[in-house]
């Protein structure tokens, strides 16, 4: 049986390995030149199931109405005469509400904590280095975040997740890096949380696969979907160049994990995703002294700022910008990532020298990515991880290869709960 994945991004490489391992045959198909070249390529490197939680969250949107003012601002919201995005918006609203927040972190992190199993398993069978560490540090500014994150803490106390709430001398403790006149109200540490270098990674398993067997075909621009014989799926390729003939593919199932570019593929089979791309940042930095950079990785609660130990590089990464789907960097979102990077480790790294990059994070208006079988005989989604898919990709590629074999008659499925997780949550699954 084959199986067309579409996408190349963390999402992608893990659902191909994961599919080759159960006996399929198995292509990959992306646009760019590599793998790992647009979401998954300048992420925050955290791997924090405790911390995965809904950008829909209680009090963000007067957090959003707060700082939309300020010049150092986490968020960024550019509104436009763009329909979709006022769906979403309007969508995303209702799902802050306390209840709707609560629903949508548990089923998150289910999906996390699966997908942290899977990638030691994965990690530990071949051998992957990806330049990992250990512990997740949260900072809070004031006394006010630290009131702010009661209900994510409640959910960690409930589920037995293991953390402390400790004070600004513990977080010093912890990361001695820190500067000692930063403002810092205490921290929430997550020790069995971890971070890594995710485009590494998704490289690493990407040769794994090929040896496998996975053929990947690199700069294939997917220009449409359509059913074909037998529940089966026929993938229409862009030509090439102007009078070549566009190639045709089929397969047996398809697998959707293009992010921000799926909604496009969907629409026409009358798959209306509310799949809206979300800009972030990173600045990658050389580290200057060793003795004053972070140990591990942590997260600048205010301005929702992740500065994570990668080798000899710090990666810092952050902001959210919606409404603009251009990927232009924005010179007022980078001097916010480099300014709370000066803030907690001032002289670590040449911070003049940073690499700046801006991708798209494909965000879902609740938070949850949407796993498995839509109502169009043979397609398959994985997608909507937001600016959490390097958290969840190893469990979503296998919840997805596990979906797919047992449509094919082979095993029992997933082995975590899927309530809330398929395509059934916005009607897009088989009746």
């Amino acid at each position: 049986m084959h199986v067309i994945v579409i996408g190349a991004g963390v999402i992608g490489v893990c659902s191909a390995w994961y599919l080759r391992q159960a006996g399929f045959t198995v292509t990959v198909l992306d646009r760019r030149g590599a793998p790992a070249q647009e979401a998954s390529f300048g992420n925050a490197g955290v791997i924090a199931p405790g911390y995965v939680t809904p950008w829909a969250a209680p009090g963000m949107p007067r957090k959003v109405l707060r700082t939309l003012l300020q010049r150092e601002s986490p968020v960024v919201f550019r509104p436009s005469a763009d329909p979709a995005m006022w769906r979403w918006v309007g969508r995303w609203l209702r799902e802050c509400q306390p209840e709707r927040y609560r629903t949508n972190k548990l089923r998150m992190q289910r999906v996390a904590f699966y997908s942290r199993e899977c990638l030691h398993t994965l990690r530990d069978t071949l051998e992957i280095e990806y330049e990992q560490s250990r512990g997740y540090l949260q900072l809070f500014r004031t006394r006010q975040d630290l009131e702010l994150a009661a209900p994510a803490l409640a959910i960690l106390r409930e589920n037995n997740v293991p953390h402390r709430l400790i004070d600004a001398a513990a977080c010093h403790r912890i990361e001695p890096g820190l500067a000692a006149d930063a403002p810092l109200a205490g921290g929430l540490h997550l020790p069995e949380d971890e971070s890594g270098n995710c485009p590494m990674f998704v490289r690493r398993l990407h040769q794994h696969a090929e040896a496998a067997g996975v053929q990947f075909r690199f700069e294939a621009n997917v220009a449409r979907l359509r059913p074909g014989n037998d529940g089966g799926m026929i993938v229409e390729l862009a030509a090439p160049r102007r009078g070549a003939t566009p190639e045709t593919l089929t397969a047996d199932r398809v697998l959707m994990a293009a992010g921000v570019g799926s909604a496009a593929l969907l629409r026409p089979l009358g798959l209306r995703v509310p799949l809206y791309p979300v800009k972030g940042y990173s600045a990658t930095v050389m580290v200057r002294d060793e003795l004053q950079a972070p140990l591990a990785a942590l997260m600048d609660e205010s301005f929702k700022v992740a500065i994570t130990r990668m080798g000899n590089r710090l990666r810092v990464a952050g902001t959210a910008e919606l409404g603009s789907r251009k990927l232009d960097p924005r010179p007022a979102a980078l001097h916010t990532l480099i300014k709370v990077a000066r803030d907690w480790f001032p002289v670590a790294g040449n911070y003049n020298e940073a690499t700046l990059w801006a991708g798209a994070r494909p965000m879902l208006p609740d938070g949850p990515p949407l796993i498995g079988a839509t109502r169009v005989p043979g397609l398959f989604l994985n997608l909507g991880h937001g600016s959490t898919g390097w958290a969840m990709g190893c469990g979503s590629g296998k919840i997805a290869a596990d979906q797919i074999a047992a449509s094919a008659g082979q095993g029992d499925g997933p082995a975590i709960d899927m309530e809330g997780l398929t395509p059934a949550r916005y009607g897009l699954a088989p009746a």
